[in-house]
């Protein structure tokens, strides 16, 4: 099986791009990932958006949290990652990107042909 790929994005005051990010992700052609939204108390309608994606993949789990800052969202997807143990790597999305559908697997073709 391909190695499970953990997606941090962490999200505020966004609501008007986050599905595209999220729409980019879900379009990856390796397809082996987790996404670790992180709403970081946003004020506007993000949180909700989030929620509604995760209720249709289950790829996708939401976060919420009091606003600490992009470190502090960043930081809590890390947490969740080392928690959980079961993803073999960790990247990072900022709320307003647009990925390449073969993002993860240039990604993945990268780590293994050069034996990372």
């Amino acid at each position: 099986m391909d190695a499970l790929i953990s997606i941090v994005i962490p999200a505020y005051n966004i609501e008007n791009c986050i599905a595209g990010t999220l729409d980019s992700v879900l379009a990856q052609t390796y397809t082996n990932l987790e996404i670790i939204l992180v709403d970081d108390g946003s004020p506007d309608l993000c949180g909700e958006i989030c929620d509604e994606y995760a209720e249709k993949d289950n790829r996708i789990l939401v976060i919420h949290q009091k606003n600490g800052g992009l470190s502090a969202a960043r930081n809590t997807g890390i947490d969740w990652f080392y928690k959980q143990n079961r993803s073999d790597y960790i990247t990072f999305v900022d709320s307003d990107d647009r990925l390449h559908p073969d993002y993860l697997k240039i990604l993945m073709n990268g780590i293994t042909e050069n034996d990372v």
